[in-house]
């Protein structure tokens, strides 16, 4: 983790432990998972990123085996990466070559390889109801099957810390939990060779995740990780790196990989929380040769994204106290709803077409 200084005020990501939601409940249990969720909850606000310390439930060999996994794919020979070619299935579920991956009209400088939930009755004509295209190297189907179930059940963990966090009744989170318990996930391995000088963009662009939660294991590439957090007096962008947030005034700080967490951070929580939780722009500038390996924790396929009451009570208290922080003050907006497997749908249309990319702005 490298910190930034910004008018004398260090800025890094915080670092929570999650602990507290995997042990017996008891009086010293329950006020531990408050504080875990009081963390929480201030990071989305503050951040909408934080180190999420994950070492009760894996050992760091296992996110450092699916990295070796990944590198012994991305060196097999180029013929044998293009016969799980994304072409092949739903054009979302495979192989994409390097630069094939588009971000802010730009080739992105890395190659990987994507995995979906799998679904009842795959159509590979039919966007993401394909078939998921699995290395025949030994072991990777059963490592990365074994690590999709940890994160699921992380993301189930993560998401009823935030609904304590924003002061959710229990039948407010039983009916969130309906429509994030069979999780349209997304899994990838992602390969990055050493960016070049020259390279007309980023190993990944500029961009905010669309889904729910993401859970990153990054790799020990320091530096490559960058975060670009929003704050006036900034100016534009201290870093001296291209900038991609148009006016906006911020500063990108790192995020650089901690022994025993991952990386999470939020995409389409944006809406539930109707803005009161932020889903940030990041980007991967990589000048090294190493592999990492997103979870992206979604919605239901068929779940409906909408503000939360419990969001919306937090916004109209503060609106209400003449001591807000105007930081954190609202404007009145509430976000529309969407259905996110439509949504989906519509994102990963974009991608590799027109130049677009699947996380750029419709």
């Amino acid at each position: 983790m490298v910190s930034q200084t910004l008018n004398g005020r260090e800025l890094s990501l915080p670092i929570i432990s999650i602990t507290p939601y995997l042990l017996q409940p008891s009086p010293e249990v329950d006020s531990r998972r408050a504080n875990t969720s009081a963390a929480i909850h201030a990071a989305c606000r503050d951040f909408g990123f934080f180190y999420l310390d994950i070492s009760a439930i894996s050992d760091p060999r296992e996110p450092e085996e699916l990295a070796e996994l990944a590198r012994s794919f991305f060196h097999l020979p180029q013929e044998e990466k293009d016969k799980l070619s994304l072409s092949n299935q739903d054009s979302a579920r495979g192989y994409a070559r390097l630069k094939e991956n588009v971000t802010n009209g730009k080739a992105d400088n890395h190659e990987g390889i994507d995995f979906y939930r799998p679904v009842d009755n795959t159509d590979k004509t039919k966007p993401l109801w394909g078939e998921n295209q699995w290395p025949t190297i030994p072991q990777f189907r059963e490592k990365y099957e074994a690590w999709v179930e940890k994160m699921k059940m992380l993301g189930l963990v993560v998401m009823e810390a935030m609904a304590v966090g924003l002061g959710m009744t229990p039948d407010e989170w039983q009916e969130l939990r309906s429509s994030v318990d069979d999780s349209f996930w997304v899994m990838r391995a992602i390969g990055y060779p050493p960016l070049p000088n020259d390279h007309d963009g980023f190993s990944c662009g500029a961009h905010k995740d669309y889904g729910c939660l993401t859970f990153l294991y990054a790799d020990p590439t320091l530096g490559a990780l960058q975060v670009f957090l929003p704050r006036t007096g900034a100016g534009p962008d201290l870093s001296g790196l291209p900038a991609e947030q148009g006016v906006e005034e911020g500063i990108w700080i790192t995020a650089d990989p901690i022994l025993g967490c991952v990386v999470c951070n939020i995409g389409e929580r944006e809406i539930w929380s109707n803005g009161l939780y932020k889903s940030t722009l990041h980007r991967v500038v990589h000048r090294g040769s190493n592999y990492r390996v997103p979870f992206f924790f979604e919605p239901n396929f068929d779940a409906l994204v909408k503000p939360l009451a419990a969001a919306l009570r937090i916004q109209e208290k503060e609106e209400a106290t003449s001591e807000i922080n105007q930081d954190k003050a609202q404007t009145g907006k509430v976000y529309k709803p969407t259905v996110y497997g439509e949504f989906l749908v519509k994102k990963v249309g974009n991608n590799f077409a027109n130049g677009k990319g699947k996380y750029d702005d419709d």
